[in-house]
């Protein structure tokens, strides 16, 4: 059986050269790299990163904690996570918190025993001071992803939810809609309030009173949307737009329309939320809002190694979303055709 050593010869580099090609640290020519892997491959060595591991605690590995492994968005994140860890010659763990904050930090535990490098949290629902403590307890370095920290902004990497919100219903109300309803996701999740309150700051901007009855919570499933569209239909309240939370909802909701005889975007108009791939596919295609889940996942694993190899980091600027507009939005009663002219010119 081939030994480092025995790579190291047939490469003609130090078996100190070979142990930073696998451990992915220290300066190394690519060109020095290829020959170490080469070498590998001519005499078919396997390194045995278990013992080494347990001889150095660490696993050359990076951990990462999603809430659920649930539709496209964590699938999207699970993809991306994986190839940025690669290019780090790194392997990636993964496991899942149950959506409960007394899970995700088991998860952590979990992935700290196993001695990663680092580990990244997506937590929905887990209070900002627990995230600290695990931050201040946890022995390996700790990145939170889709959670602004206040107290450690270098340890997370964030998204401007309510900014989003706010620009998906200032452009409704831009396109003469003021009777606008909404949806939301989980209201008991920053991510919900964070929605819900860019929803409300639009209507407050452009003069439009609050209306309870126009708002409806939600849990993010295709099944409540499409129940809570009838809720409003059922409850006679008036709307020209419905504002959706998440994609899901807006898909249930299109069928409760439909349902209703009413057409999209003639009768409503309707607006989604994280440009989930059956976005596009909607008849009509539905405007909606793009999250950079890739750009933000890939930043929260180059964060989390550079804590791994002792670098310094620095606050990353939240991510902001891009409006897709599409053909589920068409022109509301209060729409003034040359004031929408001027702001466009």
């Amino acid at each position: 059986m081939a030994t480092m050593l025995d790579v190291s010869l047939r490469a003609g580099v130090s078996k100190a050269t070979v142990s930073r090609v696998l451990n992915g640290t220290g300066q190394v020519k690519e060109s020095t790299r290829q020959q170490v892997f080469n070498a590998m491959e001519e005499l078919g060595y396997r390194p045995n990163f278990l013992a080494r591991s347990l001889a150095n605690r660490t696993s050359n590995s990076i951990g990462l904690v999603v809430s659920t492994f649930d539709g496209f968005y964590f699938g999207r994140l699970l993809q991306q996570a994986s190839r940025q860890t690669e290019t780090h010659g790194k392997q990636l763990i993964v496991t899942d918190g149950h959506d409960t904050p007394e899970r995700e930090e088991e998860a952590v535990q979990m992935l700290a025993d196993r001695q990663c490098d680092a580990i990244v949290l997506y937590t929905r629902y887990m209070s900002e001071k627990a995230i600290m403590k695990l931050i201040n307890s946890v022995k390996m370095p700790l990145i939170a992803i889709n959670r602004d920290v206040s107290q450690a902004r270098e340890r997370c990497v964030f998204f401007e939810q309510q900014a989003a919100a706010f620009s998906a219903v200032e452009y409704l109300i831009s396109q003469g809609h003021r009777e606008i309803a909404c949806m939301t996701v989980p209201i008991h999740t920053p991510t919900g309030k964070a929605r819900l309150t860019g929803y409300r700051k639009a209507l407050e901007k452009h003069g439009i009173p609050w209306d309870e009855s126009r708002v409806k919570y939600g849990d993010s499933g295709m099944t409540r949307g499409y129940e809570l569209c009838q809720e409003l239909l059922n409850d006679k309240v008036v709307f020209s737009a419905l504002f959706a939370c998440n994609d899901d909802m807006a898909l249930g909701a299109s069928k409760a329309l439909h349902q209703a005889g009413l057409h999209i975007p003639q009768d409503v108009s309707l607006f989604g939320f994280d440009d989930a791939p059956c976005a596009k596919w909607l008849e009509p295609a539905l405007s909606t809002v793009y999250l950079p889940i890739d750009n933000m996942i890939t930043t929260a694993i180059d964060q989390a190694i550079r804590l791994a190899k002792n670098e310094p980091i620095e606050a990353i600027p939240p991510f902001t979303g891009t409006l897709v507009l599409r053909d589920s939005v068409a022109t509301g009663p209060w729409f003034d055709q040359n004031s929408s002219r001027a702001s466009s010119s």
